[in-house]
């Protein structure tokens, strides 16, 4: 049966899928530029250094997104939520103390890594090296930052400048760089990598807060509105943060753990397998982009048909990019892993398991997403929280016995019944299907209007 979209949605969800077709080019563009990244490390390293740089990655990752205090989800919603009110002024004040405070929790978390790596250096091994942990230390402001910044851009309705400078000019930066200095006889130790990507980084950034200024984007920090942002939405700031801290940790944990209770070779190993499932993800994540600050806008408008289209389009568009990169990873994913190295070739079963974990994310759809938007950010907490957590604790119980099969396959696990649960808490509880299932209420929608 042929579905008819309604009038009144066509509009809507032609510019949502032409942005997000543009926000998925950059986002391919990304994926590329990262992976490549991947791989000049991983070829000009030897891999217990390509394991110093991934183990250091996955922590300055997590730390980063524990620096952002929730503000790049509240500056999506609250950005919109104050501009639906009229309120430009308060909208404006939500950027300015959202960088503030990104920028202040960012060195605060750097120094607070910096004290622990010291506390611990009595405790380690003579020939152990805690480099990797400073050089992660020096990348968490850099990562904070451009989280926010893309964040508080895509609020105000830019693509090009919340996303070229981080995810295409520093992607592309990096491994050229590196390639330059491994032909003039300097091979790059991991530490040195981190230090190198932040270093970059940060002058990515700088060019950003340059080019969004002269186009008349809020994106300066400023300090006078941070106390009375706090008062107001702290509440909803510490909210934001665990769910992003947990989606975070769901994705860079199981890296850490690896290497904490096996090697960094196997670190690096399970960190190359996670990356390359994560392709799976990327128009889902290209079109969430897109539609956060939309369905944040239409749900607190109260027009939840347009919320529910955009969410419809989502789901669908997702699943069929992921169905045929999953496809393609079981019929090349060796071959794909061997980009790497040979030794890398032998994380297949790996590579599937995680994928079959992350195809439930478009198969679920924008869930996360629509509750971050929507106020149901505690429930999002506690059942992708609860779920993911005993997922890690299981881990715990299982790498030292089945190894990374092992942590492949309960992160597996724990991500399919997380999704389901919340996306079940939308349908249910919000009134929006971000599953596949959800295009059928177009179908309703429309027998609804020619009744």
């Amino acid at each position: 049966m042929r579905l008819n979209i309604p009038t009144d949605l066509a509009g809507l969800l032609q510019t949502g899928l032409l942005r997000s077709v543009g926000s998925l080019g950059i986002k391919v563009a990304t994926a590329g530029l990262t992976y490549l990244t991947y791989v000049v490390l991983s070829r000009t390293q030897t891999n217990d250094e390509y394991g110093h740089f991934a183990f250091g990655l996955a922590l300055a990752t997590m730390l980063a997104i524990v620096a952002g205090a929730g503000q790049p989800l509240a500056v999506l919603r609250l950005w919109a939520e104050q501009r639906s009110k009229g309120d430009d002024t308060g909208a404006q004040s939500v950027i300015a103390a959202g960088s503030t405070i990104t920028i202040y929790a960012s060195i605060a978390m750097a120094v607070l890594l910096c004290l622990v790596a010291l506390v611990y250096r009595p405790f380690a091994g003579p020939n152990e090296t805690l480099n990797h942990i400073f050089g992660a230390a020096i990348l968490i402001l850099p990562l904070a930052l451009s989280e926010y910044n893309s964040s508080a851009l895509r609020a105000q309705g830019s693509l090009w400048t919340a996303l070229l400078p981080r995810d295409i000019f520093w992607r592309l930066a990096l491994p050229t760089l590196v390639l330059a200095l491994f032909a003039l006889g300097m091979v790059l130790s991991g530490p040195d990598a981190l230090v190198l990507a932040a270093a970059l980084l940060l002058g990515m950034l700088a060019l950003q807060m340059l080019l969004a200024t002269r186009r008349g984007y809020t994106i300066m920090p400023a300090r006078a509105p941070v106390p009375g942002h706090w008062n107001r939405w702290g509440r909803l700031s510490r909210w934001l943060l665990l769910g992003a801290l947990i989606e975070t940790a769901a994705l860079n944990a199981d890296v850490i753990l690896v290497g904490l209770m096996l090697d960094l070779e196997s670190s690096g190993l399970y960190f190359n397998a996670f990356r390359t499932a994560g392709l799976m993800t990327l128009f889902t994540f290209a079109i969430e982009l897109v539609i956060a600050p939309m369905v944040a806008e239409h749900f607190h408008t109260g027009n939840m048909r347009k919320a529910q289209a955009i969410t419809a389009l989502c789901s669908w568009a997702g699943f069929v990019f992921s169905l045929v990169i999953f496809l393609g990873f079981g019929l090349f994913g060796t071959e794909i892993l061997s980009l790497f190295g040979a030794s890398y070739a032998e994380g297949w079963l790996i590579l599937m398991l995680l994928s079959f974990g992350l195809l439930f994310d478009a198969i679920t759809g924008p869930s996360k997403i629509v509750m971050m938007m929507t106020g149901h950010e505690r429930p999002y907490v506690a059942i992708f929280g609860a779920i993911m957590g005993v997922g890690l604790l299981v881990q715990i119980l299982v790498i030292p016995f089945w190894g990374l099969i092992g942590a492949a396959a309960v992160n597996m696990a724990a991500r399919i019944c997380a999704q389901i649960g919340i996306a079940l808490w939308c349908r249910f509880r919000i009134g929006l299907d971000t599953s596949l299932l959800g295009v059928l209420w177009l179908r309703k929608g429309q027998d609804a209007a020619q009744a």
